[in-house]
């Protein structure tokens, strides 16, 4: 039999962290800004708590169709330019070049240049990272230039629910541009 004390010593805990998980999820920004550029977060996708001091927002995308979920992180500032940071997200796939079915696309928003970025193969992440392969995975970049800092916006996960997401990615790029 329990005592109250007990019951009390393990309902309170439980009673904050839910408490806590309530407010986190009140407190989700449907808007969030990275570099100059305000961001609308897809009404679906998650706001993650960042895990890196280089990351300025997360997202993560799941539905019922795709296990695992995709990865949507937000940089800014220097970060090598756009050339040196599309052949880096191209080497971060386990398979030469040619077959990762790497694909640029250069587009302009308002007076913003965008570079698009795809490929799909086994992602290994970051050279040294501590990531295992992930085999049918696939990546969605876009670098946002501008005269105050470019904007990096990388989606990595599941190949099907990455090209799923496309429109919306594009869409959450673009409508912060305008």
């Amino acid at each position: 039999m329990f005592s109250t004390r007990q019951i009390f010593r393990g309902l309170i805990p439980s009673l904050c962290l839910a408490g806590w998980v309530a407010i986190y999820a009140a407190d989700a920004p449907a808007k969030f800004k990275v570099g100059e550029f305000n961001f609308s977060r897809p009404e679906k996708w998650e706001w993650v708590a960042v895990t890196s001091a280089m990351r300025k927002a997360q997202l993560k995308v799941a539905d019922e169709k795709t296990k695992g979920a995709a990865e949507v992180v937000f940089f800014s500032g220097n970060m090598g330019g756009v050339q040196a940071n599309v052949q880096r997200w191209f080497s971060q796939f386990q398979e030469p070049r040619e077959k990762i079915n790497p694909k640029t696309e250069e587009v302009t928003v308002g007076k913003h240049k965008v570079t698009y970025a795809s490929a799909q193969g086994t992602y290994v992440g970051m050279p040294g990272g501590p990531q295992p392969p992930q085999k049918d995975h696939a990546l969605l970049g876009a670098i946002i230039t501008s005269p105050q800092g470019d904007v990096y916006v990388r989606m990595t996960g599941p190949s099907d629910l990455v090209k799923r997401s496309t429109a919306d990615f594009k869409k959450l790029v673009e409508e912060a541009l305008k």
